[in-house]
């Protein structure tokens, strides 16, 4: 008699895994544009971006995350933060909104290091905006670099509005590239900026800074398990006033710091 074989046990399906691009798109919406009226037809603008970070009682928060620059130099107390909608048929409009930046003394709602420039402050955030807000596990610590052999030459691609200039209408960020231009990198406390070779203008500052698979990196060089943002750009290197096209990045990590002071408080 003929015994019926049993069928091969199927093979288990492969790990999902977001695309590259999926994670790039998670940041694009993650970051805004802020932007002021400085006077005669003119603004100061910059770039921030949105992370969740639970308050010490565990409950729910965005954080608003940009350089300290940007916020110190917009004056009054309000800013305007750059939120977008999605509409039925596909399109999106640019919606911007006050923000109170400053209470009714005129002294400042962010909190900031007192040697970094990096600031940030909590906000209430649409819905569809602190969903898109980027897990506080996403910024690099003082062992990412290494971890992950992050090294001079590696591409790291960077958010923002140049000169105040958006992608399209509905106010979407620009995406950049560049790469790693300084060594050492680590450790962070000795080294807490690094540069990255890509033209920086006004408008840039705050802006997140981070690697997806989409970036190329030295042949050889270990592949991160995930996307990580490395830092936000804090300032174009300027020497007599001549643009080198060089960005300088501050770590994460001090993200990280000035969210743990914000908590202290």
């Amino acid at each position: 008699m003929i015994q019926p074989q049993t069928p091969p046990e199927a093979p288990a399906p492969p790990p999902v895994v977001a695309p590259a691009w999926d994670l790039t798109v998670g940041l694009i919406n993650a970051t805004v544009q802020l932007d002021q009226p400085s006077g005669e037809g003119t603004r100061t603008v910059g770039t921030g971006f949105l992370i969740q970070s639970t308050r010490p009682d565990g409950s729910p928060r965005v954080v608003l995350v940009t350089a300290a620059h940007v916020l110190e130099r917009m004056t009054e107390v309000e800013a305007r933060i750059g939120w977008r909608v999605a509409l039925p048929d596909g399109s999106w409009r640019f919606d911007p909104e006050p923000l109170r930046i400053r209470d009714r003394n005129n002294n400042p709602l962010w909190y900031r290091l007192p040697d970094r420039d990096v600031a940030v402050m909590e906000i209430v955030a649409p819905d569809a905006f602190a969903r898109a807000a980027i897990p506080l596990g996403w910024l690099a610590d003082d062992n990412t670099f290494d971890a992950w052999q992050v090294g001079p030459g590696d591409e790291l691609l960077s958010l923002g509005f140049p000169r105040g200039l958006s992608a399209n209408r509905a106010g979407f960020p620009i995406l950049r590239v560049g790469r790693v231009a300084s060594w050492p990198l680590t450790p962070v406390e000795a080294f807490p900026s690094f540069l990255l070779d890509f033209t920086v203008f006004p408008g840039n500052s705050g802006g997140p800074v981070f690697w997806t698979p989409t970036a190329r990196r030295r042949p050889g060089a270990v592949e991160p398990e995930h996307p990580f943002i490395a830092g936000l750009l804090t300032q174009e290197v300027l020497v007599r006033e001549e643009r080198l096209e060089i960005g300088v990045v501050t770590h994460a990590r001090y993200v990280r710091d000035a969210i743990a002071l914000m908590d202290a408080d």
